[in-house]
């Protein structure tokens, strides 16, 4: 029995060592700056709008690791100011905004400087899942978009990505609107 015991316990040490360390603060920081959206995709084309153009997203570290992210979408040819509080969790890559009603995980991509930010919960009152493909250059990266379609086929998405455009600002002539 006792030999069984330290079989199993040599086997769970070897499980945990073997799982991903959790994100240290390097890794953290190394997500601030600006991140361009490359591709994107929803589960809920109904009542989601794509925006016709995104500006790039900057990305802030908070105290404590949470994450601010701030980009402006237009959408129906009004700009909209999006901020958002990404708040870590006990898990790496792991973070929750909208008061815990939607989980954002932040997953590396085999390509340098690509992130694919994983979003599922409430949005619009309805359940659903969203994905995107974010970069450091407004370039597009065929490896990168491949890893993404491979995140997305193992995710169950069926539905077609999406690559809005990019732009540093909001076009004249659109009306601004925060949205927080």
């Amino acid at each position: 029995m006792k030999a069984l015991l330290l079989a199993v316990g040599l086997s769970l040490i070897t499980v945990l060592q073997a799982q991903d360390p959790p994100a240290s603060g390097e890794d953290t920081m190394a997500m601030s700056g600006k991140w361009y959206l490359k591709a994107m995709i929803t589960d809920r084309e109904t009542s989601w709008k794509k925006p016709e153009l995104v500006t790039p997203m900057t990305l802030t570290v908070l105290e404590g690791g949470n994450l601010k992210a701030e980009t402006t979408l237009l959408t129906n040819g009004q700009c909209k100011e999006v901020e958002l509080i990404l708040e870590k969790t006990s898990e790496p890559k792991k973070y929750t905004t909208y008061g815990g009603k939607r989980v954002v995980y932040i997953e590396p991509t085999e390509v340098k400087d690509h992130y694919i930010f994983y979003c599922e919960g409430e949005m619009q009152g309805e359940q659903a899942r969203m994905a995107k493909l974010v970069g450091r250059d407004p370039e597009s990266n065929e490896e990168a978009l491949e890893n993404f379609r491979e995140f997305l086929r193992a995710k169950g998405f069926n539905q077609e990505i999406f690559s809005p455009k990019q732009s540093d600002t909001c076009p004249p002539g659109t009306d601004q609107e925060p949205e927080v």
